[in-house]
Order: structure tokens, then C-alpha cells, then sequence
């Protein structure tokens, strides 16, 4: 397995946040964009910013995204950089072939400095791995303007609905209508293929006492995830809190603006730092809303960290239920981060058999990793 250095590492890094934001920015274009660099040789901020927005977006739509994450990502500066932008050491030629599952060199490991792309993102890469429980107040802003980009796409699935494509059954009524456009001469077959739409997305945020510290970056993450999913689609992100009582926040996180959207969560929700009671507010989830249609087919997030005072044996039942409806059953655990952490508590075990990804959710980079796991692209 080829190692990265750490310029490349920082930048494959800044793919993964607006993959997380919802562009296309595959392994292909990060490429592209590492050959840009390489060929400028940037000195300055403005270098990787312009370099980037060519490479990584895709479409006019991807722009302000891109915008966004790399103010995020580099500092609020890089929404707009100037040609002033201040000066930075060379950038690292980029290896030929880059592994996103690589791991990259520690200081000094291959023998060069780190470059202007390094320098200017370390912080920011760092940032992404810690744990939002301890940040400060300075780190949570940037924390807060990563979250905001976030992107939340559940895994396509095939509709009834047909769409013209390349390859696929012919469609007679184009094929002749083209035909008679054209005064009966022949041309290509006009095909059609089922269309895809993303399944729907349920987050179900535990607010209890012991979630408090990882309660904001969660709940701003369901903000995006509700604004920024699939054009047309808002409905198919719906939003629950729990804790000792069950609260659908999807109309609340419609303001547009986090702050206020996390403060008309904050009115509409009774239950902050109290107890948790999951097989309870499961039951009532799948009893008022999960039976009658929104968790079915849908993939299902529970971000908990799986205390329960009630009964774990109810919440194993009510798990399994949930799992029978579902298409997937995602739960993402902020104390799995931790060294050391095994699923020991009751509720957690009781509920472990029935998802289907155990992933993490204590850092931004878990976060797009959980993002991943939704859509389908990764496995936990």
C-alpha cells in the first residue's frame, strides 16, 4: 500500500469534506486537482482555492458549496481569495496513484518539508479527527462552518418512474416521434431506464444528559442534512429527537439559518438533559409514524450513545421491529471514538443485533464517514 505525504493527505482530506457536502468529488477529480497543484506550484492561498473550484466542482450548483467547505476547511479567508493572499512554501509533488484509505506519514517520514497546502490546512485536517467534546470555543466555529456544508443523501434506489438513458429498453413512442420529426428517415433508438431516487433518510438525535456535549454538532448536522440532501427532496430528511419523550423537529430545522433553527429545536424540545428511555421513544416512533410508512424502505440513524434506563429488553424488541421495516439501520455512537470503548452498556448491546453499521460520531470526520454509509458508498 503507497503511502501519501502529508500535503497530499491534507488534500485528499479536503475531497472528503465536500463529498460530505455533496459533490462529486471522486478519486478521479482529487487527482486532477493534485496535478493542478503540482503543475502551479502554489505559493498562495488564491492558488489553491482557484485550483480547486476548476478541478472539484462540477456544475454551477457545486460553487457555493465548494465556498463553503473551503472556508471551513482552510479558514473563513477562503470564501473569496484575493490576489494578496499571503505567501506559502511550495507544495509537494503528489504521488501518481492516491489511496484514500492510506495512511499518511508522520513528520519527517519521507524526508520532505511539508508544502503551502499543508501548511495552510494541517489545523483544519486535525480539526476533522478531534473529538467535538473537547474543542474549544475557536475550533467549534470552524467546526460549526464544516457541519454546514454537510450533505445527506440516502442510498439510491430504482422508481417506477422511466427516464430517457442511453442503454435500456427502447421507448417506441420517442423512437417515432423522432422518426417523424426527421420525415421518416431512420435514427438511433431512444431508449429509456428506471430512475433512481435516494431512499429516505430518518435521524433520530438523542438529547439526554449524557449526549449533551455532542447534542450541538449533531443537531447542526441534521440541519444540513435536512437543507442540503437531493434537489427537490427536502421531505425525504425527516428529524426526530429523543430522550425521555419523542419530538419531530423536521419543521423547526426549516429556518435556513443554523442559529435559529437550533433555537426553535431548542422551544419545541421538552426533554434536553434529561434521561434516555430508547425502547420507549422507539416504540412511540414506530407506533405514530415508522408503521404507517416513514421508516419503511428508509435508512434509519440513531445517533446515541446507547445509555437506556428503561428496559434493554424492550429496546431489543423494538430494534428488531424497526430492522423489519427499514432498508438499513445505521447507528452512530460518539463514545465509539474513545480508546478502549466497547459496547458493553445494556442498551447498546441490546440493540447491536439488529443495525446494520456501528459507526462512530464524534468528530466531523466521523461524521462524513457516517455521511458515506447513508448513501451507500461505504461499508461500516
Amino acid at each position: 500500500m503507497a503511502a501519501v505525504d502529508g500535503g497530499t493527505a491534507v488534500l485528499v482530506g479536503f475531497g472528503r469534506a465536500l463529498r460530505a457536502a455533496g459533490l462529486d468529488a471522486g478519486p478521479d477529480r482529487v487527482q486532477t486537482f493534485l496535478r493542478a497543484l503540482d503543475v502551479l506550484g502554489p505559493r498562495r492561498r488564491a492558488d489553491v482555492y482557484w485550483a480547486g473550484r476548476l478541478t472539484l466542482c462540477g456544475g454551477r450548483d457545486d460553487l457555493d458549496r465548494y465556498d463553503r467547505v473551503f472556508a471551513g476547511y482552510f479558514g473563513p479567508r477562503g470564501r473569496t481569495p484575493g490576489p494578496r493572499a499571503r505567501p506559502l512554501p511550495a507544495a509537494p509533488s503528489p504521488r501518481p496513484a492516491v489511496r484514500e484509505t492510506d495512511r499518511a506519514p508522520g513528520p519527517g517520514e519521507d524526508g520532505r518539508r511539508p508544502g503551502a497546502a499543508a501548511a495552510l490546512a494541517s489545523p483544519a485536517e486535525v480539526l476533522r479527527h478531534r473529538d467535538v467534546a473537547a474543542l474549544t470555543a475557536a475550533e467549534r466555529e470552524q467546526v460549526r462552518r464544516l457541519l454546514a456544508a454537510f450533505a445527506l443523501r440516502g442510498e439510491p434506489r430504482r422508481s417506477a418512474r422511466l427516464r430517457p438513458a442511453r442503454r435500456g429498453a427502447v421507448d417506441p413512442r420517442q423512437t417515432v416521434r423522432e422518426w417523424l420529426r426527421r420525415g421518416g428517415e431512420p435514427a438511433r433508438l431512444r431508449r429509456r431506464a428506471r430512475a433512481e431516487r435516494p431512499r429516505r433518510v430518518v435521524l433520530l438525535v438523542d438529547v439526554s444528559g449524557s449526549m449533551t456535549p455532542y447534542a450541538d454538532a449533531l443537531l447542526r448536522f441534521a440541519h444540513a442534512a435536512a437543507h442540503r440532501g437531493p434537489a427537490g427532496s427536502r421531505a425525504a430528511t425527516e428529524v426526530f429527537t429523543i430522550g425521555t419523550r419523542l419530538t419531530r423537529v423536521t419543521g423547526a430545522l426549516e429556518h435556513r439559518d443554523p442559529e435559529a433553527a437550533l433555537a426553535a429545536v431548542a422551544a419545541a424540545v421538552p426533554d434536553w438533559r434529561g434521561g434516555t428511555r430508547l425502547g420507549e421513544m422507539l416504540r412511540a416512533f414506530l407506533d405514530r409514524w415508522g408503521q404507517r410508512g416513514m421508516a419503511r424502505g428508509a435508512v434509519v440513524v440513531v445517533l446515541s450513545d446507547g445509555w437506556e434506563r428503561g428496559d434493554p429488553s424492550l429496546l431489543a424488541a423494538q430494534m428488531r421491529r424497526l430492522h423489519r421495516l427499514a432498508h438499513r439501520v445505521v447507528w452512530a455512537n460518539p463514545r465509539m471514538g474513545r480508546p478502549g470503548y466497547a459496547p458493553l452498556a445494556a442498551g447498546m448491546a441490546a440493540a447491536l443485533p439488529s443495525v446494520d453499521a456501528f459507526v462512530e460520531g464524534h468528530s466531523v470526520a466521523a461524521l462524513e464517514h457516517l455521511a458515506a454509509v447513508v448513501r451507500g458508498a461505504e461499508d461500516a
